[in-house]
């Protein structure tokens, strides 16, 4: 009988561990995608939620994978202040935007090329609260376009425009045209009476 209620008493034991840790974890909220035009800057944003107060000894990691799934690399790193990279492809190109107090932890990175397209990943650690989700997003980095949207949407609408008042000034002088040659009929009319 000792053997049964102690296995239960682990396992209730267990399952209140397991809530606690759960309840204890950091939430992390990023975009799933965030399209960017090439050279341009992008702010990657990120926010948490966590169980604690926001601790001095926040950290926060975020990482980058590009598209071919070649090894993470080190984007950016927040403990006591932001650390800019020492190395890589980001090393001058990412500025902190974050505001600790209002749990937003968000980069900017800057001159985004084609080799910036990947995932990005963002993680915090806000003590005691150790573990949590790891926010995703991936970054898609397309090329300019010489005629985008707005421009196709501002021709078809000028053209239409353009057609519209072409069409009713064709009216107003078939309409013109027409009332002289009733009036000249009339006149003839009158005079032949």
């Amino acid at each position: 009988m000792r053997g049964r209620t102690w296995l239960g008493a682990a396992l209730v034991l267990g399952a209140q561990l397991r809530a606690l840790w759960l309840a204890a974890a950091v939430e992390v909220h990023t975009a799933k995608e965030v399209f960017a035009v090439n050279g341009t800057n992008q702010r990657l944003k990120c926010t948490f939620s966590s169980s604690s107060p926001v601790s001095q000894d926040l950290i926060v990691t975020w990482n980058f994978q590009p598209e071919d799934l070649s090894s993470h690399e080190q984007v950016f790193h927040y403990q006591k202040g932001p650390c800019k990279p020492p190395a890589g492809r980001f090393k001058e190109r990412v500025t902190w935007d974050g505001n600790i107090e209002r749990n937003d932890v968000s980069i900017i990175i800057w001159n985004l090329q084609p080799s910036d397209n990947g995932t990005f990943t963002c993680q915090v650690i806000n003590f005691p609260d150790v573990h949590g989700t790891i926010g995703e997003v991936r970054l898609r980095v397309v090329h300019k376009v010489s005629f985008s949207e707005i421009h196709f949407l501002a021709v078809a609408i000028g053209s239409a425009s353009v057609l519209m008042i072409i069409v009713v000034a064709a009216v107003i002088i078939c309409r013109q045209r027409r009332r002289k040659a009733r009036d000249k009929r009339m006149e003839a009319a009158d005079a032949e009476l």
